[in-house]
């Protein structure tokens, strides 16, 4: 991972918490996306209309290859028309239902079917890239309100994980667990450890709704209680032994975990795999810029307030052009169940 100096957002952008719980998107606002050339993608999408009881309408279908890790922009360009066109004008967010391609050229394809393909959100070197009018914002309609439809992709190796994934996201609606905790670790890895500074902040403003352990250590094993594991390093240690709760997010900040099948670092999938129900990472040399990576401070008021998943991971993201987002989208824990 190439160093950059970190630009830190203060915690004090952080708006105040809300305290109440907010109203989450819905089923009737999420359009779950389909590719019939590829069989996994239409098991799992089946079985995610079906749980999450999505409205026949906003099952879009369409056909590309699913052969490649990255689907070309030419080939994107008439794709992304033809779901604009497909999608219900209601429709605020878009679930993907398979796990490869995970790349449109340059950047994630989470991020290209949310704001569009574009140079703009690609780098060559350190560099920034196109900002996402949706982080930190208070709206309940991105569409609406930003221009924006959150993507998120229900990645897995099988369509088995897949719907193990759909329904620890389905178990995590409205539990607000009790016992759920999290995990902010400053490792050995300087370079992948540019979010520390903040991690102190984040223990003072959330620590009243739920315990946040701040470590010096490479991983944490033996923890029954995870909610929010976030940390910086190739690869996480003692996955295997840890339990997560459902609706619980875990990431880490390096070059490559948005490369799903890679072999040189750790891929997202493997939070996936461990019992997360969320997970973010990087599908291109990214630098150790903390914008192009989920701040666990937003990630945590939004999740904390009641909002969906990818409402509040894509909240959380400055630069998301080259970030990948996976998980279950509408898993949402902290929600009230006749929120307003």
């Amino acid at each position: 991972m190439a160093r950059v100096r970190s630009l830190s957002i203060p915690l004090a952008f952080v708006a105040s918490l809300v305290c109440g719980r907010a109203a989450a998107l819905d089923e009737r606002q999420l359009a779950v996306i389909i590719n019939d050339a590829d069989p996994q993608s239409v098991e799992v999408g089946g079985y995610y209309a079906e749980h999450r009881h999505i409205p026949a309408a906003n099952v879009i279908h369409v056909r590309f290859s699913a052969a490649a890790d990255t689907l070309d922009p030419a080939e994107f360009d008439p794709l992304i028309i033809k779901v604009k066109i497909a999608t219900p004008p209601g429709v605020q967010a878009y679930a993907l239902t398979w796990t490869r391609p995970y790349r449109v050229g340059c950047m994630s394809i989470t991020t290209a079917f949310a704001m569009g393909y574009g140079q703009r959100f690609c780098a060559a070197g350190c560099r920034p890239t196109a900002p996402n009018p949706y982080f930190n914002s208070p709206s309940r309609r991105p569409w609406d309100d930003t221009n924006v439809r959150p993507a998120m992709m229900l990645g897995a190796v099988t369509a088995a994980n897949a719907e193990r994934l759909i329904d620890r996201g389905v178990a995590a609606d409205f539990t607000a667990p009790p016992d759920g905790a999290a995990y902010l670790l400053v490792t050995s890895d300087a370079a992948r450890s540019t979010r520390a500074p903040g991690f102190p902040e984040v223990r003072q403003e959330f620590g009243g709704r739920l315990p946040v352990n701040l470590l010096r250590a490479d991983g944490i094993r033996d923890r029954y209680d995870v909610m929010f594991y976030f940390t910086g390093t190739v690869q996480v240690p003692y996955l295997d032994t840890l339990g997560f709760l459902p609706g619980a997010i875990g990431d880490h900040l390096t070059s490559a975990g948005g490369v799903l099948f890679g072999d040189k670092q750790m891929s997202a999938l493997r939070w996936l795999e461990a019992g997360a129900t969320g997970s973010y990472g990087t599908v291109a040399e990214p630098c150790n810029f903390t914008q192009k990576f989920p701040n666990p401070a937003f990630v945590m008021k939004y999740y904390l307030a009641g909002e969906t998943l990818i409402e509040a991971y894509w909240k959380s993201v400055v630069w998301p052009g080259q970030g990948l987002f996976i998980g279950e989208p509408l898993a949402r824990p902290y929600a009230a169940r006749n929120a307003d």
